[in-house]
C-alpha cells in the first residue's frame, strides 16, 4: 500500500520554530563554534525562557496581598510544580546587562543560581556561555526573549524538540546518538499505549521516549506525572544531562542515571518495568561478553557473533514485568540474522511474546539513510488468542516527504498505523487525526456508512500492508521476523527500485554477518587443531 504526502506546515508553531532557528542559526554562523558547543547554549536559553514563563504565571497567582508580612519564597513555587528563578536569572535582568560587561559569566552565574534554588537540576544546566562573544550572546538572549510569554508549555516543548532535531542534523552521527526523530518515537508510543506504569529506556539519549509517552497520556485526558514514572540510563554524561533538561522543559521529572548499559544495570531492571522503549545503537562490536556471562538480563544465551543487537533485544525483553510491553528500533539485519542470533530469536518467538513488527522506509533518521524495523514485544499476550501469531506491518510506503532526504509521518498516518495494530489486537479504534477514511477503505464495510467500530471493521490481511502470521509460517521462513517475507506486494504493484535497493542492502548486511561468523569459526577450528596437535 502506498500513502505518501507532501511537506506541509501542520501546526501554528511551525513559523515560530523556523523564525527562532533562522535567527539563532545566523548568530551561530558568526560564532565559529561546533554544533556540540553551540547547542547546549541555545537549548539552555530555551529552557530558561520556558522556566520564566511558568514562573511569571505562578508569581501572579501567589503574589502576597497588600499588608501581608509573609514573604513568598522558593518553596511556594515548588509547591505549584514550578521552578523558582532568582532575579539575576530572569530575562529582564540579563537583557539590561551592558554588552561591555562579562556577559558570559553573568549567564553562567544565572544558571548556577537556578540550580541552587532547584536541587533537582543540580549539574544539569549549561555553563559555557563565556565562549560566545558578548555581542553574539546579547543577540541570542534577545532572540530567546522574543518567544511570547503567553505560549503554553507544550509550545516550548515543540520548540525545544525542533532545535534538538536541527542540531542532530548538524552534528551528523554524533547527534544521532542522542536524538531519535519524534515521528518514530511517536509511532512506537502510539502502538505501545503506555497509559500508566513504570517506563524504562536503557539507551535514553535526550529522553524523547519519555516526552512522547507523557504526551500520549495527556492526549488521553490523564495527568502524566500521576500515571507514569520514567527511568532511564545513558552512557554519555552530557547526553544524560540533556535528557534531564528535556524532561524539565516538558514539566516532567525522572530517574536518569549515567552509565554503560552493557556492563551496568543501574536500575536493577529484570522484571521491573511495565513498558520499555528504546532506540539502541545498532551493530555495536567489541563488547566484552566475558563480563556478561552470569548476567540475568540474557537468559536466552549470549550471541557468538561480535554484534550487540541481540544483547539489547534480550535486555528489553528481560526488563518487562509479566504483563509488560516493549517497543524499540532495530537494524533490519537483526530480523534475519543467522546462527546463534537465530537461535535466540527462535526462543523469543516460541515464548509467544513477539507481538508486532513494523518496517520503516529510509530517510526517517537525520544521520543515516538506511531503513529500520520497529519491534514490539508483549508478555501479556501469552495465553491470549494472539499468542501464536505475529502482526507484520509494512509501512515503507507510508510517509510524508519533508525534503529530498528526510521523511516523517503525518498525524493521520500515525493514527492509521496504530489503528491497524488496534484492529489486530481487537481494541477500539481512535479517529482524532483523519485516519478513518483510509481505515474504512481497507478494513471497513463499504455498505455501512455508520461510524467505524470493531463490529463493522475487522482486521484482515492486506497484501502489501499487513499480515498476521502464525508461528508455523514463521518457522517455515527460518524464524525470520522481516515483514517483507510475509506481507508481499499489493495486487497491481511491482517491486520498485527502492524496494530492490532495500532488499539488496539487507542481504549485504546479512552476508557481512555470515562472513564474520565464518572467520570466527575458522579461528576456532585453527585453535582446536593446534590444541589437539600439542596434546597428541
Amino acid at each position: 500500500m502506498h500513502w505518501t504526502e507532501p511537506a506541509t506546515a501542520e501546526d501554528s508553531h511551525a513559523e515560530l520554530e523556523k523564525t527562532l532557528w533562522d535567527a539563532a542559526n545566523s548568530l551561530w554562523a558568526n560564532a565559529a563554534l561546533k554544533p556540540s558547543e553551540f547547542s547546549p547554549i541555545v537549548l539552555g536559553l530555551i529552557f530558561l525562557r520556558y522556566a520564566e514563563t511558568r514562573f511569571a504565571a505562578v508569581a501572579e497567582e501567589i503574589h502576597p496581598k497588600p499588608g501581608s508580612r509573609r514573604k513568598i519564597g522558593p518553596t511556594d513555587y515548588h509547591a505549584k510544580g514550578v521552578l523558582y528563578l532568582p532575579e539575576e536569572a530572569r530575562f529582564p535582568h540579563l537583557l539590561q546587562l551592558p554588552e561591555d560587561s562579562a556577559l558570559g559569566k553573568a549567564v553562567n552565574d544565572a544558571m548556577r543560581a537556578v540550580e541552587k534554588e532547584n536541587p533537582d537540576l543540580a549539574d544539569v544546566l549549561p555553563k559555557t556561555f563565556q565562549i560566545l562573544e558578548n555581542r553574539t550572546l546579547a543577540e541570542l538572549l534577545k532572540v530567546m526573549a522574543s518567544i511570547p510569554m503567553d505560549q503554553e508549555g507544550d509550545t516550548f516543548g515543540l520548540i525545544y524538540e525542533y532545535f534538538l532535531g536541527k542540531f542532530a542534523m548538524s552534528e551528523g552521527q554524533k547527534g544521532g546518538e542522542f536524538y531519535t526523530p519524534t515521528s518514530i518515537v511517536r509511532l512506537i508510543v502510539d502502538i505501545l499505549e503506555p497509559y500508566h506504569g513504570r517506563i524504562y529506556d536503557p539507551a535514553c539519549g535526550s529522553g524523547g521516549m519519555f516526552v512522547q509517552s507523557a504526551r500520549f497520556v495527556a492526549e488521553h485526558h490523564q495527568n502524566p506525572t500521576a500515571e507514569i514514572s520514567v527511568h532511564g540510563q545513558e552512557r554519555v554524561t552530557e547526553t544524560s544531562r540533556l535528557a534531564r533538561l528535556n524532561l524539565a522543559v516538558h514539566g516532567l521529572s525522572g530517574d536518569i542515571r549515567q552509565g554503560n548499559t552493557y556492563y551496568e544495570d543501574l536500575h536493577d531492571s529484570v522484571g521491573r518495568f511495565d513498558f520499555v522503549l528504546a532506540n539502541p545503537p545498532f551493530n555495536v562490536s567489541k563488547i566484552d561478553k566475558e563480563r556478561l556471562a552470569d548476567d540475568p538480563r540474557y537468559p536466552l544465551g549470549l550471541p557468538r557473533t561480535d554484534n550487540g543487537n541481540y544483547l539489547w533485544i534480550q535486555h528489553f525483553h528481560s526488563a518487562l514485568s509479566p504483563q509488560g510491553r516493549a517497543g524499540f528500533v532495530m537494524a533490519n539485519s537483526a530480523a534475519d540474522a543467522r546462527a546463534s542470533e537465530q537461535d535466540i530469536r527462535e526462543k523469543l518467538i516460541r515464548s509467544g511474546h513477539v507481538d508486532v513488527m513494523v518496517s520503516i522506509s529510509p530517510n526517517f533518521f537525520y544521520t543515516v539513510t538506511l531503513p529500520c524495523t520497529l519491534w514490539f514485544l508483549d508478555k501479556g499476550k501469552a495465553g491470549s488468542p494472539r499468542e501464536d501469531t505475529v502482526l507484520f506491518l509494512d509501512a515503507r510506503h507510508v510517509f510524508r516527504q519533508l525534503d529530498r532526504s528526510h521523511r516523517d509521518f503525518t498525524s493521520a498516518q500515525h493514527e492509521f498505523l496504530a489503528n491497524v495494530v488496534r484492529l489486530y489486537r481487537g481494541q477500539d479504534l481512535e479517529f482524532h487525526h483523519g485516519s478513518e477514511e483510509k481505515i474504512r477503505e481497507l478494513f471497513g464495510d463499504p455498505s455501512d456508512n455508520s461510524p467505524l467500530t470493531l463490529q463493522n471493521s475487522q482486521f484482515k490481511d492486506i497484501p502489501g500492508l499487513c499480515k498476521a502470521a502464525t508461528r508455523a509460517e514463521i518457522e517455515a521462513q527460518g524464524w525470520s521476523l522481516n515483514p517483507g517475507r510475509y506481507v508481499g506486494v499489493a495486487k497491481g504493484e511491482e517491486l520498485s527500485d527502492e524496494d530492490f535497493k532495500e532488499r539488496f542492502t539487507a542481504l549485504n548486511e546479512e552476508l557481512e554477518v555470515l562472513n564474520g561468523e565464518a572467520q570466527e569459526l575458522e579461528q576456532r577450528i585453527a585453535e582446536n587443531v593446534v590444541e589437539i596437535l600439542e596434546t597428541a
